[in-house]
């Protein structure tokens, strides 16, 4: 009877230390991506560079990505881990320092490899550690947890500032952190004994409810937090206003995950990821139609912004519960990749809706993608029924 006990310390020291690590890269990225914009337009750079230089972590994860089941199998996800955390911090130092902005670009390459790293390694961790019947519950508390830590990166950088050295400082010592509960539960990461049989594309196909929910979610909430504020600022908002109103989203994001991971222990996960879609559909579709200054559209950008972040939760959930070893490290790999394409696309496509149709477009264009996902989950389920 001990042994079971033993082996679920294990698991929960060993989820925490993953958990832990990530929240602190979380903190740390979300002071870093805005920081290096603020130095770059400092330096006069263009807007268009800055989108195109900030891209470059994008495409640092499609390239990385594929190779991480087999570096996780290699190296173990505890050194793995080690390495990327050096390179994050290394990286987001290097960037104070080079003045040639040409030199940004692989700067900025590594930097994303660092972290797609971080997300696929520490995501596979969790996942692997996580017991069957609290996936949801241990997965909650992952989105929870880095959702607070995406929301708090902007507060540090508020107190630091954004010129000289010390955000600098900051926010490497953020990613150093991650290094601590690491060193703590590293003898407890989960190990990969052989190859997968399936790649990162193939896996996608398999899976699509829960690959497809990361390129949504990734989407919209890129293009909720890019556009938000200027949708509320179109529709007669003052600046206060408007950054209250993005607020208020973030908050849906945190307060939403862990109950929503809870949910997914109960239910069918693919059914939850249909619901969470279809209300996602409908808040997109209401926002056009509230008073911009009111309850019911803070209520309805909670509701929305939070249920969407649960495909997220829920997606990397269903993954978990049907590959294991190398097949899940290669599914969260797909997993991060797609998100990664998705913020990438999602932006582009809701500025263009937002400038065709202005305002509204921006609540169209993220109901469109939103409903693309609906019709694609619900037609896996009926086929499979």
């Amino acid at each position: 009877m001990h042994a079971p006990a033993a082996r679920s310390g294990t698991n929960i020291a060993s989820i925490a230390a993953a958990i832990g690590a990530i929240s602190a890269v979380g903190f740390g990225l979300a002071l870093s991506i805005p920081l290096l914009a603020f130095e770059l337009h400092d330096r006069g750079i263009s807007s268009t560079w800055i989108g195109i230089n900030t891209a470059m972590g994008g495409i640092a994860t499609i390239a990385v990505a594929p190779f991480l089941p087999n570096l996780v199998r290699r190296l173990g996800a505890g050194p793995l881990l080690f390495a990327a955390i050096l390179s994050a911090a290394a990286s987001l130092l290097a960037f104070k320092v080079t003045e040639s902005f040409a030199l940004w670009f692989p700067l900025r390459f590594i930097f994303g490899a660092a972290l797609c790293v971080l997300f696929v390694v520490s995501e596979f961790w969790i996942n692997a550690a996580a017991p069957n019947d609290r996936r949801g519950l241990v997965i909650g508390i992952y989105g929870t947890v880095l959702s607070m830590g995406f929301a708090g990166g902007p507060a540090v950088l508020s107190l630091v500032g954004t010129h000289g050295w010390a955000p600098y400082l900051v926010g490497a010592a953020l990613f150093a952190l991650a290094a601590v509960p690491v060193m703590i539960g590293a003898a407890g990461a989960p190990a990969i004994e052989k190859e997968s049989s399936g790649g990162v594309w193939a896996l996608m196909l398999v899976a699509p409810a829960a690959t497809l929910a990361a390129f949504i979610f990734g989407a919209v909430e890129t293009g909720m937090i890019n556009f938000l504020p200027l949708y509320g600022l179109r529709r007669g908002l003052d600046e206060g206003q408007a950054a209250l109103l993005l607020t208020i989203a973030e908050l849906g994001n945190v307060g939403l995950q862990l109950p929503l991971g809870l949910l997914s222990d109960r239910v069918d996960r693919r059914r939850l990821l249909l619901v969470c879609g279809s209300i996602g559909v409908v808040g997109s579709f209401l926002i056009p139609h509230l008073a911009i200054d009111g309850w019911a559209m803070w209520m309805t950008v909670f509701l929305t912004t939070g249920i969407v972040a649960g495909l997220y939760t829920v997606g990397l959930a269903l993954l978990g519960a049907r590959f294991n070893g190398a097949a899940l490290a290669t599914a969260n790999a797909a997993f991060v990749m797609l998100y990664s394409i998705g913020l990438t696309v999602g932006p582009t496509a809701v500025g263009g809706g937002m400038q065709i149709l202005e305002p509204h477009g921006f609540a169209w264009s993220i109901g469109a993608f939103l409903l693309v996902y609906v019709l694609v989950v619900a037609g896996q389920i009926w086929r499979d029924r």
